[in-house]
């Protein structure tokens, strides 16, 4: 293992010797540190897009009908006097969808902590190839761009939901927003798999190839477990999307039926026979659902890393924790048939489905208890970071605990495609990991930009977006077991949900509140960055390598040598040292044991 660090410390100091310019050092960076930032800023600006389009089809819910000056403003000829045209309204729940599951959980989440922590927290001076790395950042920036210019096609986005399920998505004259603007979804959503598939299998080698000398796999911070997992999972799961978007484009422009057969339309009988719809949803999903966990299980990673050094004592369970990381990766690619409940499903095989998603709560649960357990008795340190981490885990499990419902296939069919699925799954893997993502930023942003984050500014934020996602998300279950569908741009044609729109304003309320206070998030984030208090070397006293590592950024992380690991990576509040935390490259006293929870 040396060897490689070795190899690839000569390599790095041969490269101090030219300098760097600002396009090799600021734009086509190969400096991991520097593209995490890239990737981070990108998804924030992603972000704001995906929070700003759902702030508006909350309103026209909220206030179906009603002219609005903002929606003329922002949607020009798709809001006619103000009012939401029905086809925009679909058109932006897909984007929104689309936008806040991959470019900012996704990449805006793996790609900026894999990229910042995986290095510095194994003691490697970059990844394996800072080459693939700038790449696979470049091709993401470039499906960002074509997927935000699909907003603009003169015909509209695409508006098949972000499952772009056929036959809306594969017939192009099915409606407006099947043609050109379906197109360029599935060219961005094609690239945007090329750049996930070059990051994760470097994370992968990095991992594997580049730890320092004493890093077993043992000594990892569970940070670095979650993203190695997930790198996995993603590597396993996402090729069968690109596969599932190719055949889409074959269908679209090519005349062949993998996904259509026997269509109308206007009494008219189409060439296509002989595909299933059905088909796409089982590529779909066998993506989508662990897609769920390469969203939730970075976010766990950095829970349980700032939880432990915020409870001033060692996470609770190491091995367990990673046990049911594995577990939760195995288990996640053999579920996906629960999305499909009500698709005529043989009866036999939803019951298999339903078993395996209800063994995946073990696993959850385990690390849920974990958690509970690390901040029990602990020296609680309630800055923002650790609130959100508090405020992920009772997300997860307020969250989780609906998935049962919706993993039984008998419960689910009564209460499929209602806001109770809204509900759930926003909580279970949008809120959490938004808290998770978060309270990564809190916890790291000393170590991206030597600067600290406004404390006060992170409670306000905490606070008030706390509140918000459960004024929002927890009412979405009672309405959704009242019956209430999803998806549709006004319910004022169904007097049976009359009784339902005062809960619908309170929702969209808590929404605008809630987006509203990001400004305050961006506004800290981004004048931190220059105005922000100097951070000094180590503010959270943290044991693990990357606090190790200089305040001013180099290329190559560490001046001279690179430290060793001697111990594990949670020693917190050891007796026997006058510290209440011990870094990793300190090597053991006379008689000390290495402590492995």
């Amino acid at each position: 293992m040396s060897a490689h660090a070795d190899n690839h410390a000569h390599d790095d100091d041969h490269g101090h010797h030219h300098k760097e310019t600002f396009v090799t050092k600021y734009i086509f960076s190969q400096d991991h540190k520097m593209i995490a930032k890239q990737y981070l800023i990108t998804g924030t600006i992603m972000g704001v897009i995906g929070v700003l389009m759902s702030m508006m089809f909350r309103m026209q819910i909220a206030w179906p009908e009603e002219p609005n000056v903002l929606f003329e403003a922002l949607l020009g000829k798709w809001a006619p006097e103000g009012v939401m045209d029905a086809d925009i309204y679909l058109a932006l729940v897909t984007i929104h969808g689309t936008i806040m599951v991959f470019f900012v959980l996704t990449a805006g989440l793996s790609g900026t902590f894999s990229n910042l922590l995986i290095p510095l927290q194994i003691g490697a001076r970059d990844m394996a190839s800072g080459f693939l790395n700038m790449v696979s950042y470049w091709l993401f920036f470039l499906s960002s761009v074509i997927m935000v210019l699909s907003l603009f096609v003169e015909a509209g986005p695409a508006a098949a939901g972000w499952t772009i399920y056929p036959p809306l998505s594969a017939l192009p004259m099915a409606q407006g927003g099947s043609g050109m603007g379906m197109t360029l979804w599935l060219v961005s959503m094609a690239i945007f798999i090329a750049s996930s598939l070059l990051g994760s299998l470097n994370y992968i080698v990095t991992v594997i190839n580049l730890r320092t000398k004493g890093m077993s796999m043992t000594r990892l911070p569970l940070t670095i477990w979650a993203f190695f997992i997930t790198a996995i999972i993603g590597v396993v799961s996402f090729p069968v999307l690109l596969s599932a978007a190719l055949l889409l484009i074959m269908d679209r422009s090519f005349g062949t039926s993998f996904f259509l057969s026997d269509i109308f339309i206007q009494g008219e009988v189409l060439h296509y026979q002989g595909g299933s719809p059905v088909l796409f949803e089982h590529l779909f999903w066998f993506l989508g659902h662990p897609e769920v966990y390469i969203v939730i299980l970075p976010a766990m990673g950095l829970v349980s890393e700032i939880m432990a050094s915020n409870s001033r004592k060692p996470i609770f369970g190491y091995r367990a924790m990673i046990a049911s990381i594995l577990a939760i990766a195995f288990l996640s690619t053999i579920v996906w048939g629960h999305h499909m409940f009500v698709s005529g499903m043989n009866p036999f095989l939803g019951s298999v489905f339903t078993f395996t998603t209800l063994l995946i709560a073990i696993p959850s649960a385990v690390k849920a208890f974990n958690w509970i357990t690390t901040l029990w008795k602990g020296n609680l340190q309630m800055n923002p970071a650790m609130l959100f981490s508090i405020g992920f885990v009772s997300t997860f499990i307020t969250g989780g605990l609906t998935g049962i419902i919706l993993g039984d296939s008998a419960l689910d069919i009564n209460v499929h495609d209602t806001y109770f699925v809204v509900a759930h799954f926003h909580l279970v893997m949008g809120i959490s990991a938004l808290y998770g993502m978060f309270a990564g930023i809190y916890h790291w942003y000393p170590k991206m930009f030597g600067r600290m984050l406004n404390k006060n500014l992170g409670y306000i934020h905490f606070w008030i977006t706390a509140v918000c996602a459960y004024g929002v998300f927890f009412p979405m279950h009672f309405i959704g077991m009242a019956g209430l569908p999803r998806r549709y741009y006004t319910n004022s044609n169904f007097p049976l949900f009359d009784d339902l729109a005062n809960v619908n304003v309170v929702i969209t309320i808590f929404a605008l509140v809630g987006g509203v206070v990001q400004i305050v998030y961006l506004y800290n984030f981004f004048t931190s960055i220059f105005y922000g208090k100097k951070a000094i070397q180590n503010p959270w006293k943290s044991t693990t390598l990357e606090w190790t590592a200089p305040v001013e950024h180099m290329h190559g992380n560490w001046p001279g040598e690179i430290p060793h690991v001697h111990r594990w990576a949670y020693d917190y509040s050891k007796p026997g040292h006058e510290d209440d935390f011990v870094p990793q490259n300190i090597p053991l006293k006379d008689g000390e044991e290495e402590l492995q929870h």
